[in-house]
């Protein structure tokens, strides 16, 4: 089975995913070694989250927002926190070819990315050679494979209604998205130092105010999941629907709302 995951509208995206990627953002940022008033570059930028938690907490003296799609790099240009900050800019790019010179950052981050570059490895040395000397290089992605709980509900119901969905759930998709891949990855990158590669779990909680809120981003038509129901029958969404539905009952409060863990993996180094 073959679904190609859409990623086109920023707005959709939000609702589903990208509303959670700011508390992620700022929790990896706070464990970075990082200082105020240096240049960053942010390869899939998407929509600004992490841009935006960049220029929030440290202050660059420049930022570049690097993603192939237009799309999202208008919302990425309206996110509060950034309009009209001249220090900010944004170019279409891929993060297998970023468009910038050899040395351009003293920190290169990534977020929520790396798992859906065709080559991660060519991804990780263009990180590495755009980072300065002594700079960082450092990105993170879900735990798919089981941290994501609400991805985690999503795939395990779809594959209770369609087998055939079992190929596109992220956990299996991405095996990458694990600590020892990631240090593989970062350990073998040009340049990189290989004894300042570490890798650490992200926990943020995301609280759904009922069950729509939950199912509702799904039928956004943005990421994987909602690509994959945007392909299936009727029958067949409302049968996802309703089975995710009885699987997260025990995470739903008295009030009604759904509290639900969302784990990232961390991937920290220094270019040599």
């Amino acid at each position: 089975m073959v679904v190609a995951d859409r990623w086109h509208d920023g707005g959709p995206y939000e609702r589903y995913i990208g509303r959670w990627s700011r508390p992620v953002a700022d929790r990896f940022l706070e464990a970075l070694d990082a200082e105020r008033g240096i240049r960053w570059v942010d390869v899939g930028c998407g929509t600004g989250a992490l841009t935006a938690a960049v220029v929030e907490r440290y202050a660059p003296s420049s930022i570049v927002g690097v993603d192939p799609s237009e799309g999202f790099l208008a919302a990425a240009r309206d996110r509060p926190g950034i309009v009209g900050r001249p220090e900010v800019r944004f170019v279409e790019g891929d993060a297998q070819d970023v468009p910038l010179p050899d040395g351009a950052a003293d920190a290169v981050v990534s977020g929520l990315v790396l798992n859906f570059v065709p080559d991660a490895a060519a991804a990780v040395a263009e990180f590495s050679r755009v980072a300065a000397p002594g700079g960082l290089v450092a990105a993170y992605v879900w735990d798919y494979s089981g941290g994501m709980r609400m991805l985690r509900h999503f795939w395990d119901a779809a594959a209770a209604v369609d087998p055939a969905a079992v190929a596109l759930d992220e956990g299996r998709r991405f095996p990458i998205c694990d600590p020892q891949p990631l240090r593989d990855l970062w350990s073998a990158a040009p340049g990189m130092d290989g004894d300042s590669v570490r890798v650490d779990a992200v926990d943020v909680e995301t609280v759904f105010s009922d069950f729509d809120d939950l199912w509702s981003p799904f039928l956004g038509g943005q990421g994987p999941a909602p690509s994959y129901l945007a392909s299936a029958t009727d029958a067949a969404r409302t049968a996802v629907r309703d089975r995710m539905r009885t699987t997260v009952e025990p995470a739903t409060r008295p009030d009604g709302s759904i509290a639900l863990n969302a784990r990232a993996w961390t991937i920290v180094g220094r270019r040599s």
